[in-house]
Parts: structure tokens; sequence; C-alpha cells
């Protein structure tokens, strides 16, 4: 081997040899790693489109799209009846609120810790079948680790079971750890229900609480984001673009989520609110009023202050958009400088040279001389804005997490992920956009985006790439060539001041007139044309896409091209909830095959809690697999091919002597 090994692989084996010192331990990972490799793969769940509904999203990651009920079916059927089954899954789902309902009612608390504790095992070894015990002993709770790994692998040929667990969980009972223990068994059953979690972008806006949710799942144990169009926007206000700022902040006031900023990340909103109140005092705000809030909720004074900081700030933000776009002539966005185009003597205003006339002309801070140009005011009011996000630690936590578990698309397991669209041509090819002297389409320009999303954050501060990259972070939420927005204008400012229904409408890309073709042999054509762009073979492929809500109600399949694709945002948010007629879709993929499952309306936390209420969710197995799917067949089983390969020259180098073994 001395011969043949180059300087490079043995410095590498060098380095391997210090965590595998000896013959015996390179051998002894080899053999765990090839018995690995045939186990069941494990579940993967993907969710999409979140937009803050934090509690539904807590929900569905705790009862895991349903899979942790249908263990709970299948290992208690016999023995429990389903409103049993149905509290018993509570239990797992929030198993210290639960708990704390459940333990008043119990006349005989320790026969009921008892049974539960039974339960709470026999549950725990079915999720832990499909791993080895030494994946399960790295994801047990630190507190219990020993007592759980005996009480999932003890072998009851030379135990009796009765007495094996009786005697182990009186002790846990008699010294009062039986509701920490029942708490730990829920999270590592949830822990190991689902192996990884794909969030296919929109974690942001319009629900309350986006902080949450990125709360859960910075504590899950795998996880990975493909950015969506509103995460891209936070990603530029946490970075300090003032225009991704006004936007975020136009959003959060349109439907009323001011505990999002306040609340979730402490951004102070009062110089915003002072300015308002001194400027849009006297000015109708009627277009401005905040949606879905319920009557009674809040005084009119309160909506009218909300209404005036949201007109103030819409105004900003026109304004903010024009000088990006006059400083990045390469966006070809000039058309989307609207307040240039504005006629304030008639108040009338082309578009795309058709004039409409403005249904509200009253801008107290536009000067119809230089329309664009803030004013002193409005200048001081973003520096502090711009001070309060970068000043922000929990939102610059929570974005460095987006950014380092994040990216514009994934390919993992022969499925493709990304949130919006593959921009195409009305031709059906890919299309072209030129930066500097190079140009980029399909993979390549979604590899381009990212970096240009990452330099927008990671850059140094007032350099002209960071400036360059926080630009590029708006073009991503909004411009007409972005993968992540899929559209051509994003008609905010059409949606406040025209009343025509036309001049309103965001056309989508091409990429949907082919992807979703009813035509399927377009469809599928399609489909393959982008898998053979990001190198994947077609076969058993499948592309996984977010954005666009289906609308279920009307008749609307999220299976698309002949079941290459699937569309998993089916309206988590609740703002979509009459036009898509279900509450969200989430995809599991096991070992056994595909389920796509479409979720009802979710209640709250508390009644879920008090009343054992799941949110409703249909079935529907679209693609089983011919054989029950391996590791090995997965991308980590090549990963750990690859590792076995390595380990197994490690042992030829020490067999030959190349490498010495550590005593």
């Amino acid at each position: 081997m001395t011969e043949s090994i180059s300087a490079t692989e043995l410095k590498f084996l060098k380095q391997l040899s210090k965590e595998y010192p000896t013959i015996s331990a390179a051998s002894g990972e080899i053999i765990n790693l090839q018995a690995i490799l045939k186990l069941p793969k494990p579940t993967e769940h993907f969710m999409s489109d979140l937009h803050g509904e934090s509690e539904a999203f807590t929900h569905i990651l705790s009862n895991a799209s349903g899979v942790i009920k249908e263990k709970v079916d299948r290992v208690l059927s016999d023995t429990m009846s389903a409103e049993e089954r149905a509290e018993f899954a509570t239990l797992i789902y929030y198993p210290a609120q639960k708990l704390a309902q459940l333990k008043v009612k119990e006349k005989d608390l320790e026969s009921w810790y008892r049974i539960t504790l039974y339960r709470m095992i026999d549950v725990c070894r079915m999720a832990s079948s499909k791993y080895t015990r030494s994946f399960v002993r790295k994801r047990l709770p630190h507190d219990f680790a020993y007592i759980i790994d005996e009480l999932l692998h003890a072998h009851f040929e030379d135990h009796d079971k009765e007495n094996y667990y009786g005697r182990i969980l009186s002790s846990i009972i008699d010294i009062g750890r039986a509701e920490d223990f029942i708490i730990a068994m829920a999270e590592l059953i949830k822990r190991l229900a689902v192996f990884k979690l794909h969030i296919v972008g929109d974690i942001f806006d319009r629900g309350a609480r986006p902080d949450i949710i990125i709360d859960e799942l910075m504590s899950h144990h795998s996880v990975d984001i493909q950015w969506g169009n509103h995460d891209v926007q936070w990603m530029g206000a946490a970075a300090g673009s003032p225009v991704c700022i006004a936007g975020v902040i136009h959003i959060t006031l349109s439907y009323n989520n001011l505990e999002t900023l306040e609340d979730g990340y402490g951004i102070n909103l009062r110089p915003l609110s002072l300015f308002a109140e001194e400027f849009y005092k006297d000015t109708d705000v009627s277009d401005f009023m905040p949606k879905n809030v319920c009557e009674g909720e809040y005084t009119p004074r309160d909506l009218m202050r909300v209404a005036r900081m949201h007109k103030a700030i819409a105004m900003i933000l026109f304004k903010l958009e024009a000088e990006v776009i006059a400083r990045n002539s390469g966006f070809d966005m000039e058309d989307r400088a609207l307040l240039n185009s504005i006629d304030f003597t008639t108040q009338r205003i082309k578009i795309d040279g058709v004039e409409y006339s403005l249904k509200d002309c009253d801008f107290p801070t536009v000067d119809p001389q230089n329309p664009t140009k803030l004013t002193p005011e409005e200048h001081e009011v973003m520096i502090k804005l711009c001070q309060s996000f970068e000043e922000s630690e929990r939102l610059q936590r929570h974005i460095r997490f987006i950014y380092a578990k994040g990216s514009v698309y994934k390919i993992e397991n022969n499925n493709l992920l990304y949130h919006g669209a593959i921009p195409f041509n009305k031709n059906g090819s890919f299309s072209q956009t030129t930066v500097g002297d190079r140009t980029y389409y399909g993979r390549s320009w979604m590899d381009f985006c990212e970096r240009m999303a990452r330099q927008g954050y990671f850059a140094p501060d007032n350099s002209v790439a960071r400036r360059m990259g926080q630009d590029f972070l708006w073009y991503l939420w909004c411009g007409k060539n972005s993968p992540i927005f899929g559209r051509d204008k994003m008609s905010t400012f059409e949606q406040l001041f025209i009343d025509d229904a036309d001049v309103k409408l965001e056309k989508k890309n091409s990429y949907y007139d082919f992807i979703e073709s009813e035509d399927t042999s377009i469809a599928e054509r399609t489909a393959l044309k982008i898998f053979d762009e990001f190198g994947l073979d077609g076969v058993h492929s499948h592309i996984i896409n977010g954005h666009v809500p289906v609308r279920a109600a009307d008749g609307e399949t999220p299976i698309k091209a002949g079941g290459r694709l699937i569309v998993i945002d089916g309206g988590f948010c609740k703002a979509y909830h009459t036009k898509t007629g279900i509450a969200g879709y989430t995809l599991v993929s096991s070992s056994r095959g595909l389920t796509l499952r479409s979720h009802g309306e979710f209640e709250s936390t508390q009644q879920a809690i008090l009343d054992n209420v799941d949110i409703l969710s249909t079935v529907n197995v679209f693609e089983t697999n011919e054989r029950r799917i391996r590791v090995e067949d997965t991308d980590e089983g090549m990963r750990l091919q690859c590792q076995i390969e390595d380990l197994k020259k490690l042992l030829t180098a020490y067999a030959d002597g190349t490498i010495k073994e550590q005593a």
C-alpha cells in the first residue's frame, strides 16, 4: 500500500486513525455502518408556507402529520378505545400540559403512571425499530438514557417482561420521577417518529408568531430550509436593508401582527408611530386598515393608529424601492418605480402604457416634483428602524440559523426541493439572466441567487458587496426573474391605489404553464427537463414545491406532472383558508412510499389539550415502493458507504504497517 497511496490520502488516513486508533475500532465501525445500511429508510417530513401560524405548525410537528397517531393505533388498538388512544396521543404531543390535566382526575395516580409508562415504552419501541441501538442511544434524554436504553432493548427471553419492567417502573414512581420520565419518553417518540424535517419556504409573514416556529426548528434534531420569498425579505431586513425593513413592516401592519415585531423581536415601532401621527393624522387611510381583525378585538383608535403607520411605511417603501431600482439597471424593473409614473395634477398613473385613476392621491410626504425622495423625517425614521432590526439579538440569531440551515434549493434522496419556480421562457426554454459578463439559467441561476443572498448578510459592513447583496435579497423577494418569487411583479401599489382588477394581477412565470399543464405529456417533459438540469435520473425523482396555494376547494390537485411534481402549499395561513378549502398539506416519505396529507383547520392548542382534538387529516397514499427502501438506497447510505470504504483503506494501512495502531 505504501507505494500506491498518495501523500494526500495518507494524510487523510492518519487523521482518520485518530478517531479509530485500532483495527478493532475501525472494524467495529464498519460492522455498525453496514448494519445501518440494511435498516429501513427513516421517515422524512415536508412542510411549506407556514406563514407564522405557530400553533398549527407546532401541532403538526408534534403529531408528525398523523404518523405518531398511526403508531399509537397500531400498538395499542387491542387494549385501548379510540377515545383513550386519542387522549394518549395528545399526551405524547403535549406531555407537560396534558399531564397537568390528567393527574387531577385520576383516583389511583400510581397505577395510572404505571400503565402509562408501559404504553409509552411499547410505542417508543415501535418508533425506534428502524434505527440501530447506537443511533437511538445518541438521542436518548440525558437524565434517563440508561433506563430507557434498558427498557427499549431488554431481551424478554432472559427476563420476565412484567417483573423486569415492573421493578424499574416502580423505582421511577417511588422516587417521584414518573412525570419527568413520561415527558422524556414523549419527546423521544416525537424525535424518532421523523428522522428529518424539510421546510420548503415561507416561515414568515401573515401569521402572528414566526419567531416561535423558528425556536421550534432550532430545537429540532435534523432540519433544512428552502428559502421562500417572505423569508428572504426578512433576511434582508436583518441584514440592514432599508427597503426590506420597510417591506417587512408594511406586511406586518397590513395583518396587524405587531406582536411579531414588538414581542417576538423587540423592534421599536414608536418612531414610525409618532411620525405617522404627525404627518398622516388627517389623511385618508381607509384602504390601509389591517386585515383579518376579529370584531371587538381592537378599538377603532388602535386600528386607526395601525392604518396610519401602514400608509406611512407604504409610501416610504415605494420611495426606497425606486432607489434600489435606480441603482440596479440589471434588475430590469424600471417600470416598477411607480411613484415616477403618477400625474399628481390629474391623479392618474400610467402602467404598461395604460392610464388608471388613483382612488387615493393623498400623500402628505410625497413631493410631486421629486416623488421618490425621502423627507428628512422619513429618513430619520428609517435610521432608527434599521438600528432596531440590526440590534435585535433574537432576530439576528434566527436569521443566522435560517442561513445555516437554508438554501435556494436542495437535492436529497432523488427529490428536488424549492419554494418558487425555475424561471422559464414562453417557448419552454430556461430564462437566461446576464450579470456582468456571465449568463445564468436553470441551476446556475439558482446557485448565483444563493451566493448573492449570502453576500447580502455576510459581506463586510458598509461594503459595496454587502449593499449589492442586500439589493439582491429585495430582488429575490419581488423580482420578475426571481426563482423564489416566480411572478412578473409584486402588485402592492396597485392593490392599494387602483380599483381595476386586471392591473392587480400578478402573472405567474411560464414555469407554471408548463409544469402544471393539463396536458400531462407537456408537464412531464418539463419535469424531466428540470431533473436533467439538476442531475437527477428522473425515474424515481420528484419536485417538491411550495409558494402557490392549491385550491383544493375548486378541485385542484397538488399532485401534478404525472406524479413528478408535488405542491405542498395548501393554505397553512388562515388568510388562505377560504381560497384553498383546507389548512395545509404536508408530505411524508417513508421506507414504504409517499403519502400526502391534507389538514383541516386547527382551532387552538388549548382545545387540543383539553378535548384531545387533533387536526383532521386525510391521508392520500399516492406512491408505494415496490420494495421497502433501505438506508443503503438513500443519499445518507451513499455517504455511509464512502465512510466504509475509507475505513477499509485504514484497515489495510494498519495491516501492512503504513499506519501504526495506537495503544
